[in-house]
């Protein structure tokens, strides 16, 4: 099976909560029980997922923004390999900078990576905070890099949402009305909140994505052999 990445859901601030009916305890147990069990057998072997540099993670998070895993991996090797950290990087010539990523595309992101680095030495001695409002200032970090950076990096108790996760989340906890609707995003952002357990963040956020990217995908979802079938509001699928 091809390994993907859909395109990230970006927003430029932590978005504001929403009301509406959240998990209950039981359910949200359940299915931590059920993806982590899941990810145990299938979950991927990534290089970025044998790291907590912040630097790293932030490289693998942009370049999986709107790009198949598959392309992704040797250049992740290639960039980290001619810019091993946030010095080197601030300082290349920004036409080196453009061709290394080649031929990724969306060339608006080696730019935001490297504007990233230049602020991340200028104040911080080029690493990146582990706080939720300090990541949100820098230009280029929205609320869902925030929340892959400190969940994968920091291990901290933050949540994600990027296109695989709403749309997990969405079919599983919701089901019905406009999944892209702005008032729906700010309510998958508080499910993600409240499932996020204490332990085992890391693996339950990365569970989360290889969960969509390999079983609750976008066309022809495998629910038959999902794991979340039995509780999911919206089996037998309605299309999203």
């Amino acid at each position: 099976m091809p390994q993907k990445r859909s395109v990230r859901t970006r927003t430029t601030r932590a978005p504001r909560k929403a009301s509406g009916a959240v998990p209950a305890p039981a359910a949200r147990r359940l299915f931590r029980t059920r993806l982590l069990t899941w990810y145990g057998r299938h979950g991927r072997d990534l290089p970025w997922r044998n790291t907590d540099d912040p630097y790293h993670i932030l490289v693998s998070e942009i370049m999986l923004q709107q790009t198949q895993v598959d392309r992704v991996l040797p250049k992740y090797a290639e960039w980290l390999d001619k810019y091993p950290s946030m010095e080197v990087l601030a300082t290349a010539p920004e036409d080196d900078v453009t061709a290394t990523w080649y031929p990724l595309g969306y060339n608006i992101r080696p730019r935001r990576l490297q504007t990233i680095a230049r602020e991340a030495v200028a104040r911080f001695d080029g690493k990146l905070p582990d706080d939720e409002e300090t990541l949100l200032s820098f230009k280029g970090i929205g609320a869902y890099t925030a929340g892959a950076i400190r969940s994968f990096a920091f291990r901290q108790r933050a949540a994600i949402l990027d296109t695989n996760v709403a749309r997990v989340l969405f079919r599983v906890f919701v089901g019905t009305g406009d999944a892209k609707a702005h008032a729906t995003v700010r309510h998958l952002w508080t499910i993600s909140e409240v499932l996020v357990p204490q332990r085992r963040v890391f693996d339950f956020n990365q569970a989360l994505m290889d969960f969509g990217a390999m079983v609750c995908v976008a066309r022809n979802p495998r629910c038959l052999v999902c794991p979340m079938t039995k509780s999911c509001k919206s089996y037998p699928f309605n299309e999203m």
